[in-house]
């Protein structure tokens, strides 16, 4: 057994080839398509060198030519890197550096920075530049750093599979979004990220499944997946291979925009989104309800599951959405890069925590005291602890074997991943997530994990977005502090918001300052991006306008 993503792929395309696969707007390719398309690129890398362990980065917006991009990666064993197409040229320099890439794959419109970084890179040999798929007549100039466009790259190389038998242990990176400092390559064997993160351990009953199970579905009606996240974020990435294997159809937008949200699940009859929290949640609700108050709704109706992950999916708006699709399935999956899918929760209208998303903490799932010793969850109910998985973990990050001592454990002769999230026990093996403990705020001894207060705060009707980060403060060693994004043509002073939390919040954890912005700092993905929003929290206070 390969259990390889390639080899997996492959199984779906065996077994329906004329499934349609991937549509990004009016366009639409088949799994057979993808193959042919991921085989010519393959054999075009191969050609130009790139060799099995090698790393090929992709920096793209969603489009069809990031998934045939995917494919031929992992088709010739080697390594995908994956690229934040918002970096700037620092940010790019240092990625190809610390993941040494040898091909990049890149949108014609992000030529001009690939021509600054180029030089930099003595390993980087190859690029192949693909069509911008929001501005596809772009023609920047590729010359200057040997740019070959895609259709030259793929014309006259064959389209066979007949690549070298791959490996379960083959490496798939995925780089963190650098939330908390510089992005970290997450290095993961094939077979691990398959069984954490594409489906090969059973979400609901906890089964690990076989190499073959999930293309023999692909003979029977699929679903029609709609990822909102950019795939150069590993969980929307995991989420499109996952879909593959099992011969579903997914839909990709290469940019988030609400209104065509709506318009691509009516038309599309979509079934299952996956969105990031508040980031995509809020301005999708308010879009939907916007339509609905015109007398000329949205057809939702063909949606069944929602699901967010990796942000705050705060209680205000999860009340919204439910009233608005009363007759869906309501999750928050938990998760990092570094551990995969880690637990899940039904959500009932009746029941939604306002702490933090309570899940079910899923197979091999535990949460770690500050000695390092797995917590009993029957006998520590109300305690709180480091979210942890044992079982299939990665392998470590590259290059950086500090961090991965840290994050890795060994404990009991088992190993952990363990990236730093906090978790309270709560009973039936369930947990409240608290928030990365790299955020929490120290304020006089007590901890304020600050996704705790953010939930609390975007309660309060002239909030539209906030984020929580600690600042210096010569009483207590750190205050909190919130950076508030109010709704248009609102505001909220530091006393109105205090008087609002006091009856949801200890008095320690209130804010002590304020600060209003025009828009909350988060990436593509919608993550949230806790240093500028200090350096935000930072200025104003020093400039009095807390």
């Amino acid at each position: 057994m390969a259990l390889n993503i390639a080899d997996l792929f492959e199984h779906a395309v065996d077994a329906a080839p004329d499934n349609p696969a991937v549509k990004v707007g009016d366009r639409v390719v088949t799994y057979a398509d993808l193959e042919r398309d991921s085989n010519r690129l393959a054999h075009y890398l191969q050609a130009q060198g790139v060799k099995p362990g090698d790393h090929v980065a992709i920096y793209a917006k969603n489009s069809v030519e990031h998934v045939v991009a995917v494919l031929a990666i992992v088709k010739i064993r080697a390594v995908n890197i994956n690229v934040n197409y918002r970096y700037v040229e620092g940010e790019l320099n240092y990625l190809f550096d610390n993941a040494d890439v040898v091909a990049l794959i890149h949108e014609r419109t992000y030529a001009p920075l690939v021509a600054a970084c180029a030089p930099n890179h003595e390993k980087l040999k190859t690029f192949v530049v693909i069509p911008d798929v929001l501005d596809p007549d772009n023609d920047s100039d590729i010359s200057s750093f040997g740019g070959v466009l895609l259709d030259d790259a793929l014309a006259d190389q064959s389209a066979e599979r007949d690549f070298e038998e791959r490996s379960k242990d083959d490496l798939h990176i995925i780089y963190t979004g650098g939330t908390t400092g510089f992005p970290k390559g997450v290095m993961w064997r094939h077979e691990d990220f398959w069984r954490v993160l594409g489906g090969g351990i059973d979400f609901y009953s906890g089964e690990p499944l076989e190499e073959y199970d999930q293309s023999k579905q692909a003979t029977e009606p699929r679903m029609v997946t709609f990822p909102l996240s950019p795939l150069m974020h590993g969980g929307a990435q995991a989420g499109l291979l996952m879909h593959l294997f099992a011969g579903h159809l997914t839909i990709l937008e290469p940019k988030f925009d609400p209104q065509r949200t709506w318009e691509v699940i009516e038309r599309e009859g979509v079934q299952l989104i996956f969105m990031t929290g508040d980031a995509m949640a809020r301005p999708l609700i308010e879009e939907f309800e916007r339509k609905a108050a015109t007398g000329t709704p949205y057809d939702g109706s063909s949606l069944f599951a929602i699901s967010s992950s990796a942000a705050i999916f705060s209680p205000p708006v999860k009340h919204r959405w439910m009233a608005a699709f009363p007759n869906s399935i309501f999750t928050d999956s938990v998760g990092a890069s570094e551990t995969g899918f880690q637990g899940m929760g039904m959500q009932d209208k009746d029941a939604i925590s306002s702490d933090g998303p309570v899940v079910g903490l899923g197979p091999a799932s535990v949460v770690i005291d500050d000695d390092d010793h797995v917590m009993d969850l029957a006998t520590n109910v109300g305690k709180i602890g480091r979210l942890g998985r044992g079982g299939s973990v990665p392998v470590g990050y590259y290059k950086d074997p500090e961090k991965s001592a840290k994050t890795f454990l060994q404990i009991d002769g088992a190993r952990y991943s363990v990236p730093g999230d906090f978790a309270r026990i709560e009973t039936d093996g369930r947990v409240t997530l608290l928030g990365r403990g790299s955020n929490c705020v120290n304020t006089g001894g007590e901890k304020v994990y600050p996704e705790e207060v953010e939930m609390a705060i975007k309660g309060h009707p002239a909030v539209y977005d906030c984020l929580v980060v600690g600042i210096p403060d010569e009483k207590y060693g750190q205050a909190v502090a919130a950076v508030v994004q109010p709704r248009e043509g609102q505001s909220v002073t530091l006393d109105e918001l205090r008087e609002f939390l006091r009856g949801s919040l200890s008095g320690y954890k209130l804010p002590r300052a304020v600060t209003l912005v025009d828009e909350i700092p988060r990436n593509a993905t919608g993550k949230a991006q806790y240093p500028r929003a200090k350096e935000l929290a930072l200025a104003s206070t020093a400039g009095a306008g807390a």
